[in-house]
C-alpha cells in the first residue's frame, strides 16, 4: 500500500477521519473509522517522515491546524460568547462541539448552526449555561440574518399610496432577513456591549426579553422589544391584518398607549422590517 496505489477517495476519507478526530492524532490514526480505511501500522506507507517528524507527527500538523481553524471560525460567528467564556473555555467548547458536529461542507458558514443546542447538553463546565444558550441563539440569528435572502424594504412612497381606510385590512410581509427571538436572560444587552467594544458588561441575570434581528443596508441590527411590542410585531409578521393586530394589542390588562403603537409601527417601517403590503378581503 502506498499513496500512489491507494484510491484517491479512500485516501481523502482516511485523512479526514484522522484530522477531525476529537482526540490526539495518534488516537485518530487508530480509531475505527480511520483504521477501516488504512491500518494504523501502515501510516508510514502513505506519509513519509521528515528529518525531524515521524509520519504521524506530520499528519498531526493538520490535525492541530483543524482545531485552530474551527476555533477561529466559530469565534467569528460567536464573538460575544467567546468574550464571555474566555479563550480556554471557549476552545474546550469548540473542540467538543466539532467532535460531535464536524464540518461536512466546503464552507464553514453554517458550522455553528447546532452550537446553541449543544451548549444545553454539553457535559463540560459552562458558567451561566442558560445565559450562554441565549447568547448563542442570538448570535446564530445574527449569522443567519446576515446570510439571508436580500429583499427590498417597503418604501415611504409605497406607504403613502395606501388609502387611510385600507390600513385596517393591510397585511405586512416581513423582509426575508428578519427573525424574532424570546430570551430568558439579558444576553441581548451583553451582545450590545461587546459589539460596541465597551469596557463594562452586564452580569448575566434572568430577564425575559424579546429581540428583533434584521439586516438593513448590509449591516445586521437587533432591536429590543417590550412584551406588548413583541406581541404586536409577532402578529403582523405572521400575517394578521393591521386592524385585527391593533385590536388584540389593546385588549390586555395594561394596553400600550396609542402613541406608542403608532411610534412602533413607524419605527418598524423606517427600519425596513417589512417588504410589501397586501390586503385582506373586505368583509
Amino acid at each position: 500500500m502506498s499513496a500512489d496505489t491507494l484510491p484517491l477517495g479512500r485516501l481523502q476519507r482516511w485523512m479526514q477521519a484522522v484530522i477531525v478526530h476529537p482526540g490526539t492524532v495518534e488516537q485518530g490514526v487508530h480509531a475505527s473509522g480511520a483504521r477501516r480505511l488504512v491500518p494504523g501500522s501502515r501510516v508510514g506507507d502513505l506519509v513519509r517522515p521528515s528529518w525531524s517528524l515521524r509520519p504521524v507527527e506530520r499528519i498531526g500538523i493538520y490535525h492541530g491546524m483543524y482545531r485552530l481553524r474551527m476555533v477561529d471560525a466559530l469565534g467569528t460567528d460567536y464573538p460575544a460568547l467567546r468574550h464571555f467564556l474566555g479563550e480556554e473555555t471557549f476552545r474546550d467548547l469548540v473542540r467538543a462541539y466539532v467532535g460531535a458536529h464536524p464540518s461536512r461542507s466546503y464552507t464553514l458558514n453554517r458550522l455553528g448552526d447546532h452550537l446553541p443546542g449543544f451548549i444545553r447538553r454539553w457535559g463540560g463546565r459552562v458558567p451561566a449555561r442558560a445565559f450562554c444558550h441565549d447568547l448563542a441563539r442570538l448570535e446564530l440569528a445574527v449569522s443567519e440574518v446576515f446570510d439571508g435572502e436580500e429583499t427590498a424594504s417597503l418604501t415611504d412612497a409605497e406607504v403613502r399610496t395606501v388609502p387611510p381606510e385600507a390600513w385596517e385590512r393591510a397585511i405586512l410581509r416581513p423582509v426575508a432577513a428578519f427573525q424574532r427571538l424570546t430570551l430568558g436572560t439579558n444576553a441581548a444587552a451583553y451582545l450590545e456591549t461587546v459589539r460596541e467594544d465597551r469596557n463594562e458588561h452586564p452580569r448575566p441575570r434572568r430577564q425575559r426579553s424579546s429581540v428583533a434581528v434584521y439586516r438593513r443596508r448590509f449591516a445586521v441590527y437587533h432591536l429590543s422589544l417590550s412584551r406588548a411590542a413583541d406581541e404586536l410585531l409577532g402578529d403582523l409578521t405572521a400575517g394578521t391584518p393591521l386592524g385585527k393586530a391593533l385590536a388584540r394589542a389593546i385588549r390586555v390588562r395594561r394596553p400600550p398607549r396609542e402613541q406608542d403603537l403608532f411610534r412602533w409601527f413607524r419605527d418598524w417601517v423606517s427600519e425596513g422590517l417589512f417588504r410589501s403590503v397586501e390586503f385582506a378581503p373586505s368583509v
